[in-house]
């Protein structure tokens, strides 16, 4: 079960928010300042659903301003004995224009995401399927919402073998 936790909180880490993945990118004015309204330190509690008993953990993410117009991401969550880390980027990509999320983890989990704009909310949304330190296949799905200068990030994994399905959702603050 302490796989399972960790791979968990590695897809929602690596989902949320990774070596750094240089992204084409020519944002505008409007495009630089919703990201950059990001900057800053985040927390944020969620609690694991789906495994044995419901699991709290605790998150924080720091964001700062990166090279040119992207913003960096670095974060960290806490769940029993473990400890995850995830970085990476995100950055307006002119050519595609849409945002993009490069990020990977600690524990393996690398990926870009790709963000749907809604006025001034874009949500990040990552599937992915990865084999386990076992060798079984994991899906793993995560959201990130940037809505009205707040993060949530909702995320699943399902054990293919098993069928078992992890769940948690983490509302940050600053």
């Amino acid at each position: 079960m302490i796989a399972r936790r960790l791979i968990l909180i590695a897809a929602f880490l690596a989902a949320a928010l990774t070596p750094i993945v240089a992204l084409p990118a020519r944002s505008g004015p409007a495009e630089l300042g919703l990201l950059t309204s990001y900057i800053g330190n985040w927390n944020g509690e969620g609690v694991l659903v789906g495994g044995e008993a419901p699991e709290a953990f605790t998150c924080r993410l720091n964001i700062t301003k990166g090279n040119q117009t992207k913003i960096n991401y670095a974060g960290r969550c806490h769940l029993i004995n473990m400890n995850l880390s995830v970085s990476g980027t995100i950055a307006f990509n002119d050519s595609s224009r849409r945002y993009e999320a490069a990020m990977s983890s600690n524990a393996g989990f690398t990926g870009i995401a790709v963000g749907r704009q809604q006025g001034d909310n874009v949500t990040f949304h990552l599937t992915e399927e990865e084999v386990d330190r076992g060798g079984n296949v994991v899906r793993i799905g995560a959201d990130i919402h940037l809505v009205n200068g707040k993060i949530t990030v909702d995320f699943e994994v399902e054990f293919n073998e098993s069928g078992q399905v992890l769940t948690a959702s983490v509302p940050f603050s600053r």
